[in-house]
């Protein structure tokens, strides 16, 4: 078709060259293209480059979600400010035969506080239990392994989220997808977590009301939220990972080369389109 535009003289030969110059580089194309690699590789030099900046967001959620992920895995007894649960004692309790007026729950192990400010902390396993009664051991409440076992899905959920950050700094379509996919798969263990931390939290609260001597009161701890704000990131991140990259490939489809015309190119008058040759 080209050929023939060259034929009646409505692109001369200087455009065409320019179309198939390389501007990176100081190469040809080869013209007209011979293979299907000649005319992807030509077609290639008038190719934007791939924007990144839709996904660079997708990337900092996951980092975010990442950093939050891991300080809850840690917890207790590494990391005492960031519990599941906590109970507060207006009156003293007995808790594993210390007298206590606060109990904290974390992913490993739970610790107590005395009113002098010191922390006792039992040793890191998983799936403690713990031992609550009042000083005159009138009333005992304990909270079995069968509710802490299951928040050993955080570092799970931490393990999923790094992979997905690896994945999402990569540029092939195929490896972003699959960061995409990571990240969904990391919330949903998040929200499995999450929803063992809710159960954690309802259980104690209805264990410490049955102790009405030690007039207790049960408050969601800083891993809790940090759950919770992690599994939104989580989410925002597949988002943004997934619908970054469809725009990078939809961009990239619809940008192809443009034909400039040349200056010199003559228009046929009206009238002389019904001329009989």
């Amino acid at each position: 078709m080209i050929w023939a535009l060259l034929g009646v003289g409505q692109i001369n030969e200087h455009d065409v060259i320019g179309l198939f110059k390389n501007q990176n580089s100081e190469s040809f194309c080869g013209f007209p293209p011979s293979t299907s690699h000649d005319y992807f590789r030509c077609s290639k030099a008038f190719t934007p480059p791939m924007s990144r900046m839709f996904c660079i967001p997708g990337i900092i959620f996951l980092f975010c979600a990442f950093v939050l992920s891991i300080l809850v895995s840690i917890s207790l007894p590494f990391l005492p400010a960031l519990d599941i649960a906590r109970a507060h004692m207006n009156g003293n309790a007995l808790i594993n035969g210390d007298t206590v007026n606060e109990i904290r729950f974390g992913v490993w192990a739970e610790c107590t506080y005395k009113d002098d400010g010191s922390r006792i902390c039992g040793e890191a396993s998983h799936g403690y239990s713990t031992s609550i009664s009042d000083t005159n051991k009138d009333a005992n409440v304990i909270i079995s392994g069968s509710w802490t076992r299951g928040l050993a899905v955080h570092p799970v959920a931490t393990a999923v989220t790094f992979i997905a950050l690896l994945f999402s700094f990569s540029s092939h379509v195929t490896v972003t997808l699959i960061a995409s996919i990571l990240s969904f798969l990391a919330a949903l263990l998040t929200l499995i977590a999450f929803a063992i931390d809710i159960a954690l939290y309802a259980f104690l609260h209805h264990e410490i009301g049955k102790i009405s001597s030690i007039q207790g009161s049960t408050d969601t701890a800083p891993g809790f939220w940090l759950t919770f704000v992690s599994l939104i990131l989580l989410l925002l991140a597949g988002c943004t990972v997934c619908f970054g990259r469809r725009r990078d490939r939809m961009s990239g489809a619809s940008s192809y080369p443009s034909y400039p015309m040349s200056s010199t190119t003559t228009k046929t008058p009206f009238w002389k389109r019904f001329r009989r040759n």
